[in-house]
């Protein structure tokens, strides 16, 4: 179980405050959306939770179960899915899951042919990815989040590329969940956040504790 606190957080870009002042008491078991125009933060926010971006002000702090995270650790609790995030082009589909199984362990009983099929890849398994369409690889990055194992899944407008039934297979992804992982989606597409017990819009973000 993963938990994240944000205390009096701030992000920053040379001289103009992205966020400022912002306190987040993320708990497991619950879906969170962050949400606001584009340009307004949300990427931001979500990276800082994730670890991948530095706070400008403030601290940032990670639990699994009751044990705090040391700095860096939290990475390998917490899987990631963004439309801008690599993929290895010269792999193949089978070969990237295997690739990242090797770094992150797999949910119990799923394998990276499991999973291709899972979500619509199985006649692509062996097809390199700089062959897939855009939907095709948003799939890919949206099995290795799901299927990764970790307490927390953070989801950036994860339905970005995805057709109707692209859109369809996420929900079904979230719907299948285990009830501990904690969630959060940035997204202005209320779509891929409906399901989320609680929104923070950026574009009037004070500051407000998030319980």
């Amino acid at each position: 179980m993963m938990r994240i606190c944000l205390t009096d957080g701030g992000k920053r870009f040379h001289r103009d405050w992205v966020f400022r002042h912002a306190d987040m008491d993320l708990i497991p078991g619950r879906a969170y959306a962050i949400t606001g125009p584009n340009g307004s933060g949300k990427s931001t926010l979500l990276q800082v939770l994730g670890g991948m971006t530095e706070l400008s002000a403030g601290r940032i702090e990670y639990f699994s179960g009751d044990k705090r995270l040391e700095p860096g650790d939290e990475r390998a609790h917490i899987s990631f899915a963004a439309p801008y995030l690599e993929t290895v082009e010269e792999m193949t589909g089978v070969e990237f899951l295997t690739f990242h199984a090797g770094l992150r362990p797999l949910l119990p009983g799923h394998t990276p042919h499991s999973i291709l099929a899972d979500v619509g890849l199985t006649g692509a398994a062996d097809k390199q990815v700089r062959h897939y369409s855009s939907g095709m690889k948003q799939r890919l990055r949206l099995a290795q989040a799901f299927y990764s194992a970790g307490g927390a899944l953070l989801l950036d407008e994860p339905c970005t590329n995805l057709d109707r039934t692209g859109v369809a297979l996420y929900r079904e992804l979230m719907d299948g969940l285990r009830g501990d992982r904690l969630v959060l989606v940035a997204s202005n597409v209320e779509e891929e956040y409906a399901f989320c017990d609680e929104a923070v819009d950026m574009s009037s973000w004070k500051g407000r504790r998030v319980h």
